[in-house]
């Protein structure tokens, strides 16, 4: 898929979220083999939830947890073929500005150590040891709004 624009807001009724719960299952539980039990973890019904479309198409997903002045940012999803295009790089600015809005101070995150350099990019400063959750090595990282 060739993708020249797209647009990056919060996700849209049901049927855009079980899309985007089956990319996010396709990336973590079927590309990294996440077991989908830690994958689905419960809290997706009080997350703000953040894609990418292009087309009616979804491309990437990230869910956005707000606890007083913190925002988890996490389940960063982007399709196969859709990668390298600069989406989760916008999905992280949207993040940015829906965390703003909210009031948040901070943004935390556990990134996997392959993309630490994604994170670092927009603004995201390591804390703490490497450690290993779901299989994969993470690092937490956190960004001062």
């Amino acid at each position: 898929m060739s993708v020249v624009s797209y647009q990056v807001r919060r996700a849209r009724g049901n049927d855009e979220m079980q899309e985007a719960l089956a990319l996010r299952h396709e990336v973590f539980c079927s590309e990294q083999g996440v077991p989908e039990f830690e994958e689905l973890d419960g809290r997706d019904p009080e997350g703000i939830h953040l894609v990418a479309v292009a087309d009616g198409e979804l491309l990437g997903i990230c869910r956005l947890l707000h606890v007083g002045h913190t925002v988890q940012f996490s389940r960063l999803a982007v399709r196969t073929d859709a990668r390298r295009r600069g989406i989760a790089t916008k999905l992280l600015e949207l993040a940015d500005a829906e965390s703003r809005a909210l009031g948040a101070k901070r943004l935390v995150l556990h990134a996997q150590t392959y993309a630490q350099g994604l994170y670092e990019g927009v603004g995201y400063r390591p804390r703490g040891k490497v450690f290993v959750e779901a299989g994969i090595e993470h690092v937490a990282m956190e960004k001062v709004l």
